[in-house]
């Protein structure tokens, strides 16, 4: 129902994850026996978690832990591992900058050009190891670099910007991307993003992505939503773009998974997101916090260089345990924010679903907290996570 916020504007309620709960239902199941597994662009994970594309979050290593621990971990090949031989010293000055430098010197550093064929040695890298190699490049950056990770034998390749769409407008001087060519050019599954709207998933699933990421600015590293005014709030967005993919799915038999992607920080969060009707969801602050996360105890959104309009933040996060322990345990604290899957798993028991199906399925309840999804920064500040 829209609601009038004045003459001639109306606006629709829409609900962030802080204010629903999930309420258990006629039966109760041992978590032991719940199915966590799913499956994205043919790949079969334990876990539905996704370590997000960002520099302090996923470099070689941390891509192979995650795929080890049942997981998987998305390397961005528009930043820091791209542009530099050795990203060692790099990633030492990000984290030992002031505060008040730390935009300028974002804007020097990432100013150095991508080089392609750094591209193809991370990505060999991961590969030799055992990892899957999960990429992600912008629409500008699949226009340029998209022969390149064709020809490296990436595994699954993420189109993200704050926002895509099929239908974009640009100079007669630009080229934009053509989504659904790229789909079916690359060898290897694409998923796109971001959305929050039903008719847009629908667009991207009709234009052949494998998975379709749902977030605009809601996570603690990103200022989207401040600088841009931009963003739907996530438990109806993740709620609306599941629709589509059912729809789609109930015309046509293809099943394309929906991931929650940001402002996700505890177990709970990740919970809440499946039983509005996710497959898996998106994280970075969390799997910043690991011992093994390149970005030493920091955590910054990948808007954060813009040379024109900078759309992010450094948080410190520290470091709180091994990506072990925030994954599978066990846990160090009490926060929620350590043994993901345990959470995952114990949820589905105490609501008797007994996979992620039957968990998007459980019935969701209007909880009003004080804490809503424009206060994500404050809420991972009482975790310790925006020092």
């Amino acid at each position: 129902m829209d609601i009038s916020i004045g003459r001639g504007k109306t606006a629709r309620r829409a609900y962030g994850i802080d204010e629903i709960a999930l309420a258990p239902g006629a039966r109760t199941l041992d978590p032991t026996l719940a199915d966590t597994s799913w499956t994205i662009g043919g790949i079969d994970r334990e876990i539905p978690i996704i370590a997000s594309a960002m520099d302090g979050v996923v470099d070689v290593r941390m891509a192979v832990l995650l795929s080890e621990l049942g997981a998987l971990g998305v390397l961005n090949l528009e930043g820091i591992q791209t542009r530099y031989d050795d990203p060692n010293p790099i990633l030492d000055r990000i984290a030992g900058v002031s505060k008040t430098e730390f935009v300028t010197l974002m804007q020097e550093l990432y100013a150095k050009p991508v080089q392609p064929e750094l591209i193809e040695r991370r990505i060999a890298e991961i590969k030799s190891q055992g990892g899957i190699a999960a990429v992600s490049l912008t629409p500008a950056g699949a226009v340029k670099y998209g022969s390149t990770v064709a020809a490296s034998g990436a595994d699954l390749v993420f189109v993200q910007a704050t926002v895509v769409s099929t239908a974009h407008l640009s100079p007669e001087s630009v080229s934009p991307l053509d989504l659904a060519g790229f789909c079916q050019e690359m060898p290897m599954p694409v998923a796109l993003g971001n959305c929050v709207t039903y008719d847009v998933t629908l667009q991207l699933i009709k234009a052949g992505a494998a998975a379709v990421l749902v977030g605009i600015g809601p996570g603690a590293a990103c200022t989207s939503r401040g600088v841009l005014g931009v963003g739907v709030p996530q438990a109806t967005a993740v709620a609306d773009c599941a629709a589509a993919r059912d729809d789609f799915f109930n015309e046509t038999g293809k099943y394309v998974p929906v991931i929650a992607d940001g402002g996700l920080i505890t177990g709970g969060d990740i919970c809440k997101s499946i039983a509005c009707g996710a497959d898996g969801v998106m994280i970075g602050s969390p799997i910043a916090r690991a011992a093994e996360a390149p970005g030493r105890g920091y955590h910054w959104g990948m808007a954060t260089p813009s040379p024109v309009l900078p759309r992010g933040t450094r948080i410190n996060v520290g470091t709180t345990g091994t990506i072990e322990q925030i994954l599978r345990g066990p846990a160090g604290l009490d926060d929620g924010t350590h043994n993901f899957l345990g959470a995952v798993q114990t949820s589905m028991g105490t609501l008797g679903a007994k996979n992620l199906k039957e968990m998007q399925q459980v019935e969701v309840t209007i909880a009003p907290s004080l804490l809503t999804e424009g206060k994500v920064y404050q809420k991972a500040q009482q975790l310790g996570m925006g020092k």
